[in-house]
């Protein structure tokens, strides 16, 4: 049976590998278990068998780079497992993103005059604009979770989605400037055959699904980093 005073060593060599706190706990379970294997079937102590198991995730804690969301170096593992869920969250995003988009072109084409489809655009638009304002609202509570220099003893993010929640301030920003413009050149393009301005409207189209996607995605990443945060709950209460 590992002591407290173990336990909290296999913690301080886990912070010291800079693992999101999430990620933390449940290495920390899987690293207990295989040292309590490593004593019984090696006859070992627990140091012997401590260092036996840090030997057998080195590899994982080797530190590389993931830039697309992390401007530091992460370990392996963390990248492994951050990399599987943002793909996940991501092909959710895109396909909603794509419906957006399908339900844009419906608008457009259900529009009786580029009045009328400016108004559409703009509600649409502003839906996407509301939700991540509404959802930091009703969450007040854990809005310190919500920033990317609060860390568990200073040192870890909290959970592996807390580096993405700066993602949604940027869409926010960029979501109000779409909402002040009335997608004509959308309008003409499609709904007149003015073909004029094909550059434009492919820029314009590309742009919108990829804020939508990401916008999306970051609201994902918001319910999934609440989610974990509430599973931390018992541990934080414990170590305060």
């Amino acid at each position: 049976m590992m002591t407290e005073v173990q336990e909290n060593e296999v913690t301080d060599y886990l912070i010291f590998q800079r693992l999101p706190l999430d990620i933390l706990l449940e290495v920390k379970d899987h690293m207990i278990s295989q040292i309590s294997d490593i004593e019984r079937k090696d006859h070992l102590n627990f140091e012997d068998a401590f260092l036996k198991t840090k030997r057998l995730w080195e590899n994982e804690f080797k530190m590389t780079s993931y830039s697309i969301f992390y401007s530091e170096l992460i370990p392996v593992i963390v990248k492994k497992i951050i990399k599987g869920n943002n793909n996940k969250i991501l092909k959710k995003s895109l396909l909603l993103a794509l419906i957006s988009f399908v339900i844009n072109l419906l608008l457009i084409y259900s529009s009786t005059s580029k009045e009328q489809y400016a108004l559409f655009f703009r509600i649409q638009n502003s839906l996407f604009f509301l939700a991540p304002v509404l959802v930091w609202a009703f969450h007040y509570k854990i809005r310190k979770f919500i920033r990317t220099d609060f860390k568990y003893k200073g040192k870890l993010f909290y959970t592996m989605y807390q580096q993405n929640m700066g993602l949604l301030v940027i869409c926010l920003m960029s979501m109000a400037q779409v909402i002040t413009k009335d997608g004509n050149s959308l309008y003409q393009f499609f709904k007149t055959q003015n073909h004029d301005d094909l550059i434009s409207v492919v820029i314009s189209l590309a742009f919108i699904f990829t804020l939508q996607t990401f916008m999306i995605f970051g609201l994902f990443n918001f319910f999934e980093h609440k989610k974990s945060l509430k599973k931390l709950q018992n541990f934080l209460q414990t170590a305060a």
